[in-house]
């Protein structure tokens, strides 16, 4: 058959290229990458250069794993690396895990660096000497169990995963069956709005979902969902998750739910957070007495189908279509998504959400890429501008000061991911520099565990604080932070004073962020911080717009009306958002240049305004645009063939 004469002339390659002495026992295609089985350990230091070399040949990822008749045993390997791992790694002898599918070892350490080596020469080496491919885990001051419970989960369904990879391995290098190809982008989601992100990328020969997320300001699932009419699960060769936000995650386990059985690429913390993120959301769900639409079972079907990429690694997700992940600033393990389609037929840049500017968390988005053609790019703050993280930091501690004065509390709503984390690092920094008095800062568990994930992966944060972190100045495990056990708000909390609370969600859509506004809103000692985009439909953004009443059930099923009579303040200068004028500077100086620019992920204003600021950018003299540049502004359902011109 055709498909497998595309796997056969890659199986020729590696067979010829590769001496006989390295001892192949076999050749598999596991999910993106091919694996070569082979029997001499000593091979993987002596002959990994020359491997290295027919995998750039071959444009594909070629990983070397050792046959199972020539690994050590499970107990002799782990002491082995106990050997060879130098004292100062700290690895954890007793918590190394054995995959005995695709021959790895899952090993904690708390300097993960030293385990590899320079130029992983020390994972080499412990491959050489075992047999086993080391997959190094960083321990964390702050324990994350959500990590813990993945790590478990994907070892007890080795088997699954290994028969999936393989499934999913020869779909990607099936042959491609047409000489004539087009592009196709269709939004199913999050296009004139912001929620349910969803866009269909199709080929002829494949079809590539990037995000699929809930509206959580919808008042019915069907306007929460993206649309889904006439979409086969069975057709699609890949889902793409930008990152852990609901908006854009928030619902594909209900792919899972449905039938799809194939792979979800995401960065290895999007994995973590994303877990941790759905499981809150059905979580919440339950508490509240709504049905959420997908299950537990389905959440775990989705990790178990994770395939983790890091930063600029090139990877295959179908026949022709390659995707590349790269730092998109906006939240831990953010990606932009660079997809190479065809033999040069077409490159796309969706970006996601991503902020064109560093912060204390992160470095800003990457703005250099192999070749684009056309561009997606979010437009959240297309018609506005932030304030400078300078003006917002000082405007937060401002309000926290005279909250705390008048022996207030603040209750600051956030996002699990991201702004909860950078809120943390202010705080604890005015607090040691005496700009505010010591007092505590009251941390929901989801933040907190959000928090740990953070300290598990430095290598994505900004460089300053990955330093702080490896020099065991770690922020946030400061003193004056404190945790809240439990899914529900404590009464007891709010009668520490002054203090700070930080808690979910964001928008005060749910969550103990909505129980904690029930019992300090009639207060006007306190203050309610809003510190991220509040989208319509949602409490958050109807509180910032003028609402001062809150309508609730009691236990008993009676309507309560709360007044609202705390200070109300909204500081933009957090957002993970670009705001106007770094969007405009991105498309400015992005490169190279696009020939499309596609606008989403932004309400109908804020498009439209941004779309003729751009009209405007791309025709100035020295921009490196051509006359044929084209703004699009589509809506939900619209597909815009782009190769046709």
């Amino acid at each position: 058959m055709s498909i497998d004469r595309s796997r056969a002339a890659i199986l020729r390659t590696l067979v010829s290229e590769i001496p006989p002495e390295v001892g192949i026992t076999r050749i598999e295609f596991i999910g993106p990458e091919i694996s070569v089985f082979i029997k001499n350990r000593a091979a993987i230091v002596d002959k990994l250069d020359l491997i290295k070399n027919v995998a750039k040949k071959l444009k594909k990822r070629v990983v070397v794993r050792v046959d199972p008749l020539a690994r050590l045993k499970p107990e002799e390997a782990r002491r082995k690396i106990a050997e060879l791992a130098p004292p100062e790694a700290k690895v954890d002898v007793n918590s190394m895990y054995f995959d005995e599918e695709l021959g790895e070892v899952w090993i904690w350490a708390e300097k993960p660096g030293v385990v590899i080596g320079r130029g992983a020469v020390l994972r080499h080496l412990i491959m050489a000497e075992t047999g086993w491919r080391p997959i190094v885990i960083r321990v964390s001051p702050i324990e994350s169990k959500t990590l813990s419970t993945i790590v478990r989960q994907l070892l007890d369904e080795s088997r699954y995963r290994y028969d999936f990879l393989r499934l999913i391995g020869e779909r990607i290098h099936r042959m491609t069956m047409y000489k004539t190809n087009y592009v196709r982008v269709t939004g199913l989601g999050g296009f004139m709005e912001v929620g349910r992100s969803a866009v269909l990328i199709e080929t002829k020969e494949s079809k590539v979902l990037v995000d699929f997320g809930i509206n959580m300001g919808a008042q019915d699932i069907e306007s929460a969902s993206p649309y889904v009419e006439g979409l086969r699960l069975e057709d699609l060769d890949a889902v793409i998750v930008t990152h852990a936000h609901l908006d854009h995650c928030g619902l594909v386990p209900l792919l899972f739910k449905y039938g799809y059985r194939g792979p979800v690429y995401v960065t290895k913390p999007t994995r973590e957070l994303m877990a941790l993120m759905l499981k809150d959301f059905i979580d919440v769900a339950k508490r509240e007495g709504k049905n959420p639409p997908y299950t537990d079972k389905d959440l775990v079907s989705t990790i178990l189908h994770t395939i983790p990429l890091d930063y600029e690694e090139v990877t295959d997700v179908a026949p022709d279509v390659k995707v590349t992940f790269y730092n998109a600033g906006h939240i831990l393990g953010s990606a932009m998504v660079h997809l190479h389609i065809g033999t040069g037929l077409h490159n796309v840049v969706y970006t996601g959400d991503f902020k064109y500017t560093s912060t204390r968390l992160l470095e800003k988005s990457e703005n250099v890429f192999p070749r684009v053609e056309t561009l997606i790019m979010e437009s959240t703050y297309g018609a506005s501008k932030q304030q400078s993280r300078e003006e917002a930091e000082a405007m937060l501690i401002d309000v926290v000061k005279r909250t705390a004065e008048r022996s207030g509390v603040v209750l600051i709503p956030v996002f699990a991911v991201g702004r909860g984390q950078e809120i943390m690092i202010i705080l604890n920094d005015a607090m040691e520099r005496k700009l505010l008095p010591p007092m505590n800062v009251y941390i929901e568990g989801l933040v907190n565990e959000v928090t740990a994930l953070h300290t598990h992966y430095p290598e994505f944060l900004s460089k300053g604080l990955r330093a702080r972190i490896y020099r065991g100045e770690n922020p946030f495990t400061a003193e004056y932070f404190k945790i809240i056990e439990g899914p529900v708000a404590r009464p007891d909390i709010v009668e520490d004073r002054p203090s700070v609370i930080i808690a979910t969600s964001g928008m005060l859509t749910g969550g103990p962020a909505v129980e904690y506004l029930k019992l300090l809103a009639n207060d006007h000692r306190n203050s309610l911080i809003f510190v991220g985009y509040q989208a319509e439909g949602t409490l958050g953004r109807r509180i910032k717009d003028g609402l001062r009443e809150l309508q609730t059930l009691s236990t008993e099923n009676k309507l309560e009306v709360t007044k609202v009579n705390m200070e109300i303040h909204s500081i933009d200068g957090f957002s993970g958002h670009s705001d106007q004028g770094e969007l405009v500077r991105f498309v400015k100086t992005i490169n190279p240049k696009p020939r499309n620019v596609i606008l989403n992920h932004g309400e109908a204003a804020a498009v439209m305004t941004l779309s003729m600021l751009l009209k405007r950018a791309v025709k100035e003299p020295k921009s490196g645009y051509g006359l044929d540049t084209r703004i699009y502004t589509p809506t939900n359902l619209d597909s815009l063939n782009l190769t046709a011109r």
